[in-house]
């Protein structure tokens, strides 16, 4: 229980989220997402394709009204540091084509904040305007990263977004031409509108480095750790102890009994170090001018109490999870140094 409590504090788990898979399905955007910045193990592609470290999804949570969209962003963290918000609408094609000639194939769309709750709100405020094309159809895109914030400082300010659409022709002014996805009836949920936020978690996840070095790696009869066989590597005359390098370590999710939640990946292979760090230290033991002298001076006995260098990760990649957290919302979070891709004597 205890390595498990660890393992959640790594990953910045704290309330195990529900198990929702298959059950409900994630927006189809940040499963898009998550294939640009990982490859299918989770890990990172590139450096800097993702802005911030967490991006979390909110889904529209009014069913009734046309054109009132409403996100519960309680779920976001008070150590967390908004860089951007976008508030994501499916636009609906207009089936219905006017047959008069002087009808203007633009309408004008604009995105308010609500300023007040109730059933008719009357109190708003302008975010947004474009021009759009009354039969075409597509996700369209608003920039309300100022509103949000507001609302992250005060959350009894979050009344929620109004759009409008208005059509002119003849001096008649039309309202409400142009209808948007709403998850309700046989309308797919990917389809359903999102308020995605872009953010910093600002919260050092290298802690779980530093754990003393006998505990930092797992045992295969822990739960989810297992180290796959690989051939025995031959001993040199030299040593009976193969020479440092890596092993397999996966982290298998759905033993652990997080696969209810966690979207992407399955599991991950973390990998491991092991091995000798002893004179002479090849070019392919990545040692450092430190290690260097410390296996000289070992195996000159110059000192009783200098043991060999230690065999440790010598390179470290990011590991990205999309998952669903407690309030069932769905977040793409980054953790920096959670797979080893290279080994060396340190």
């Amino acid at each position: 229980a205890a390595a498990l409590q660890r393992l959640r504090e790594v990953f910045d788990i704290e309330e195990l989220p529900p198990d929702v898979l298959p059950r409900k399905k994630p927006p189809q955007f940040m499963v898009d997402l998550f294939n640009k910045v990982a490859d299918a193990n989770g890990i990172t592609r590139a450096p800097g394709l993702l802005e911030g470290d967490v991006v979390r999804s909110f889904e529209d949570r009014v069913r009734v009204d046309q054109y009132h969209f409403y996100f519960d962003i309680s779920a976001m963290e008070k150590s967390e540091q908004m860089l951007k918000a976008e508030f994501r609408v499916f636009k609906l094609k207009r089936t219905r084509v006017s047959r008069r000639s002087d009808t203007k194939h633009f309408c004008k769309v604009e995105v308010y904040e609500l300023l007040e709750s109730g059933s008719r709100p009357q109190k708003k405020h302008l975010i947004a305007s474009r021009l759009l094309s009354l039969y075409t159809e597509g996700w369209e895109v608003f920039n309300v990263t100022q509103t949000v914030s507001k609302w992250v400082g005060n959350s009894s300010s979050n009344h929620g977004f109004l759009i409008t659409t208005t059509h002119v022709f003849n001096n008649r002014v039309e309202h409400n031409l142009v209808k948007f996805a709403k998850s309700q009836g046989t309308l797919q949920e990917s389809k359903n509108a999102l308020l995605v936020l872009f953010t910093n978690s600002n919260k050092r996840r290298n802690d779980a480095s530093r754990v003393p070095r006998e505990t930092q790696v797992i045992e295969s009869s822990n739960a989810g750790m297992s180290r796959r066989p690989r051939a025995a590597a031959v001993p040199s005359a030299k040593s009976q102890v193969a020479a440092c390098h890596r092993r397999e370590l996966y982290v298998d999710f759905r033993a652990i009994g997080w696969s209810g939640w966690i979207i992407y990946p399955s599991g991950y292979n973390a990998f491991y170090c092991r091995g000798s760090c002893v004179f002479p230290l090849g070019e392919s033991l990545n040692a450092t001018n430190h290690a260097t002298v410390q296996s000289i001076v070992h195996t000159l006995k110059l000192s009783q109490d200098v043991s060999t260098p230690c065999c440790v990760p010598d390179e470290l990649k990011s590991l990205n999870l999309l998952y669903f957290d407690d309030k069932e919302n769905v977040v793409l979070k980054n953790y920096k140094d959670m797979v080893a891709t290279r080994c060396g004597c340190h």
